[in-house]
């Protein structure tokens, strides 16, 4: 009967080494193996073994039970309910981010810059086929955020917003841009008229522009925006990946300046306003003493009525050819 020799202690501290080096990929590489999503997520899943192609292996719809995927698999996560993307002049408040204010500055017709506020809302297309090619052309690059780091799309929500700030924002901008560009300052603002309404004389002109409520004006626009807004992200994005496409038009605002002066307008108008109003008192008053002069020197006997009508009370006896213009009191 032949005896093995026996393992020494070094050839079994490198069998270990071997089992750990092989062994504890392959371990990892079965419990990865296996994903799940939340209800709010869809997952796009890629190849990627070591001797494995990168291409799309399968999709993961919402609120799925864990699932095999493969052997070193990479799964993308996207958002599947209803996002928004917010631009808003609240400290914070905004999504691309920087612990700042967002507003989008564009100039109206006749070429004052007005600051527009509002809300984006969508959602990602979960059609499989569409959302693999997606994921072929944004899952696979990354996206600089406000902050200078660079994330891929999928990359939780600061990548997420990063996509949307580098891709989707641009097409915002210039579709307020176009709208807003089509309508005067004070057809949006009511109140941009007190600035535009003023002669060289300090007086308001009277021009086919009224400062009334604009909220036909500014349904105008958001329903524009809506309609182009959709067609302009289909063809800069490349295809129907957002879907939903809805844009709430929130404020629209004037330039520090241009609100510095309406604020000065509206002060002086009402400076003018008071001072007409005691000019047009005056008048009143005066027109009514001209008409009760005539009525007197019309009748002198009415007259010598109203000065008894006006002595004080107590007063019996009125001398009015006495030069003192005595006034006999009761005793």
């Amino acid at each position: 009967m032949r005896v093995l020799p026996r393992m020494g202690r070094g050839g079994a501290v490198l069998t270990a080494l071997l089992l750990l080096v092989l062994g504890l990929p392959a371990l990892i590489g079965l419990l990865g193996g296996f994903e799940r999503t939340d209800g709010g997520q869809i997952a796009v899943v890629r190849n990627g073994g070591f001797f494995d192609n990168t291409r799309i292996r399968q999709v993961i719809d919402p609120g799925s039970g864990r699932v095999w995927v493969g052997w070193w698999s990479k799964v993308h996560k996207y958002p599947a309910q209803q996002r928004f993307y917010t631009i808003t002049s609240n400290l914070g408040e905004s999504t691309r981010g920087g612990g700042g204010v967002d507003v989008v500055t564009v100039p109206s017709s006749d070429g004052v810059n007005m600051g527009i506020e509002g809300t984006l809302y969508f959602t990602l297309n979960l059609d499989h086929e569409v959302l693999k090619k997606f994921d072929d052309k944004f899952g696979t690059r990354k996206f600089r955020s406000s902050s200078g780091h660079s994330y891929y799309a999928w990359q939780d929500e600061g990548g997420w917003s990063a996509f949307l700030n580098q891709i989707v924002r641009p097409v915002i901008d210039n579709n307020l841009r176009s709208q807003i560009n089509s309508f005067r300052c004070a057809e949006l603002v009511s109140s941009c008229a007190l600035v535009q309404n003023t002669g060289s004389n300090g007086r308001r002109q009277t021009t086919s522009i009224q400062a009334q409520s604009n909220n036909g004006n500014i349904a105008k626009v958001q329903n524009a925006i809506n309609v182009q807004l959709a067609n302009d992200l289909r063809a800069t994005l490349g295809g129907d990946f957002l879907t939903n496409i809805h844009f709430n038009l929130v404020r629209v605002t004037l330039p520090a300046q241009v609100q510095q002066a309406v604020d000065r307008a509206q002060a002086a108008f009402a400076q003018v306003t008071e001072a007409q109003a005691r000019v047009d008192q005056a008048k009143l008053e005066a027109a009514a003493n001209k008409a009760r002069q005539d009525g007197y020197n019309r009748c002198p006997t009415c007259a010598e009525i109203e000065k008894l009508k006006a002595l004080p009370q107590g007063i019996t006896v009125y001398a009015p050819g006495n030069p003192s213009g005595a006034l006999f009191p009761r005793d």
